[in-house]
């Protein structure tokens, strides 16, 4: 007998099991890829759930809840929604009714989908989930649960690791195991940022945005989110995997280095972050006569609110009214070909012994 009608025989039935057995799905391997997460809507209250899930992860703000409660929900949460609010307005994807970042995230589900089915048929389900959010991490896991995957790869879509986004991503998918009484095996992919196919991707988006441009940028800067400096001091590794990622996309692109700056964003609270500042950086390049400039972002897998408002919208500002003349932003990787072939082998490689 075929190893597989061992398993199963007719639908969803296993084959040594009595008539009254509940059906059982076939056993499949289940991809999940995850982002930070987005608001439902960009009301008052819908931005306030979706701060409040965020600013409350203790990965992201790590202060003591004694304190830093009160401060969220009384004084923070009162007034940042309605900026947060009005940033999202400004991006959103008014046909869908989402945000950018969902809908980037959802075409980079359907093209793995694509990419998997044409090599391995229905043994595959690929879902995507946000940590903070909808589709919840949680109910995404309990979805594939329900289709029968009892392996699953998680794929959070971070190239540099860190503790606020890589770490807590894993953390939600650890904690919604913990609700199941029949657990799948579960794998997680590392930071990629190091990657021969990504930062071929990576270069290449560069080199198509200078093509198309009119006049060659004379400075790159390579934006990332920030982090407060302790963390770089505690052992955290993303601020020098954001250095390493800049060196190999010059190396990539074979160009001279000082033509090239790393430089963060995002800062948020009082305590010292990593630096260059970005919007600082940029005013200074246009106050020192450096008229076209352009940024890429390389550690958002997909175009969000920080890149498509903050970079698109603040930072442009900042470096026109300094004297800049020309701005190009570079988008993020989101569901480029090369960028989805590049996942997909990774995801190969993460899935050896599962296949």
């Amino acid at each position: 007998m075929d190893p597989e009608d061992l398993v199963l025989a007719g639908e969803g039935r296993l084959a040594y099991a009595s008539d009254d057995h509940p059906p059982i799905p076939r056993a499949k391997i289940g991809i999940v890829i995850g982002n930070l997460g987005t608001p439902d809507a960009t009301d008052y209250w819908s931005m306030r759930r979706y701060l409040s899930e965020f600013l409350s992860d203790r990965r992201v703000i790590d202060y003591s809840p004694f304190i830093w409660q009160p401060l969220l929900q009384l004084v923070i949460l009162s007034k940042r929604p309605f900026s947060s609010g009005s940033a999202y307005r400004s991006i959103w994807n008014i046909d869908r009714d989402e945000s950018p970042l969902l809908t980037i995230l959802r075409n980079q589900k359907i093209k793995l989908e694509d990419y998997f089915a044409g090599q391995y048929g229905d043994k595959i389900v690929v879902d995507f989930c946000m940590r903070y959010g909808n589709p919840s991490t949680a109910g995404i896991m309990e979805k594939m649960r329900a289709k029968g995957c009892d392996k699953i790869l998680f794929f959070p879509l971070y190239p540099q690791y860190a503790a606020p986004t890589t770490a807590t991503a894993n953390d939600q998918v650890f904690r919604s195991l913990m609700k199941m009484n029949w657990q799948p095996a579960i794998r997680t992919v590392p930071a990629y940022y190091e990657n021969d196919l990504y930062i071929r991707s990576l270069a290449a988006s560069v080199e198509d945005a200078y093509n198309l441009a009119k006049i060659k940028p004379e400075h790159l800067v390579v934006s990332y989110h920030g982090v407060p400096e302790r963390y770089l001091l505690s052992g955290d590794p993303y601020h020098c995997q954001c250095q390493k990622t800049t060196r190999l996309l010059v190396d990539r692109l074979g160009w001279d280095k000082k033509g090239v700056t790393t430089t963060f964003q995002s800062k948020f609270g009082p305590e010292k972050w990593v630096g260059p500042a970005t919007i600082d950086y940029v005013v200074n390049l246009a106050k020192r006569g450096i008229k076209n400039i352009a940024i890429v972002a390389p550690a958002f897998s997909a175009d969000c609110v920080e890149t498509l408002e903050e970079i698109q919208e603040e930072i442009r500002e900042g470096f026109l009214e300094s004297g800049g003349e020309m701005f190009t932003y570079i988008p993020c990787l989101n569901d480029r070909n090369d960028h989805i072939f590049a996942l997909g082998k990774i995801i190969e490689n993460e899935l050896m012994g599962w296949l």
